[in-house]
């Protein structure tokens, strides 16, 4: 994106390079119809980034139960992500009379694991914590997961406490070991 970001100044943008940023702005829930190139870029900066590993490493752990949740075991789903159309995963046993969702199935765990990034850096419930992200790269500081985390409080019904959770889960496991230097993104 850097680089088709300079094209752009250079006024040398391919047609390949158009479709791949429109391609992308697709896949991260961009509505581009009204943006231009650079637009969509913009955005796409915001959206196309690391989520840190120790707060994903958290979010699985208490969503899956350590992996050992029904959900996880039957349906390879480690995020907890629900669906909202009928069959689309695993009906939960307690959920509450009338309501519609699901608790997604996917093929394998990798594709839990890509639907997770793709759901932290497209939904609108996530636009903070991607605004904090950016902040901090702007700033040439290493991606903080516990600030970041702040941004999950409508990953769960659960709200702040949810937070307060993941972020204990970091801490007591020392999790914030895995994340990856700022200096080798």
């Amino acid at each position: 994106m850097f680089a088709i970001r300079d094209s752009i100044g250079r006024g040398t943008v391919s047609p390949q390079e158009t479709a791949e940023i429109t391609n992308l702005s697709e896949t991260y829930r961009i509505a581009h119809a009204d943006l231009t190139i650079e637009g969509m870029i913009s955005e796409l900066l915001l959206r196309v980034d690391l989520i840190p590993v120790s707060m994903a490493l958290a979010q699985a752990a208490n969503e899956s139960a350590w992996g050992t949740s029904r959900f996880t075991i039957e349906g390879n789903n480690v995020f907890g992500q629900w669906c909202y159309e009928a069959g689309c995963g695993i009906v939960p046993s307690r959920r509450i009379s009338g309501a519609k969702h699901e608790v997604r199935y996917f093929d394998t765990v990798e594709k839990s694991v890509e639907s997770y990034f793709l759901n932290i850096n497209s939904h609108d419930s996530y636009a903070y914590l991607r605004d904090l992200r950016f902040k901090m790269r702007a700033r040439g500081l290493k991606l903080d997961p516990m600030s970041l985390s702040i941004g999950l409080g409508r990953y769960s019904q659960r709200g702040a406490s949810y937070v307060d959770e993941i972020q204990r889960i970091i801490i007591q496991n020392d999790l914030r070991e895995r994340d990856v230097p700022t200096s080798q993104v």
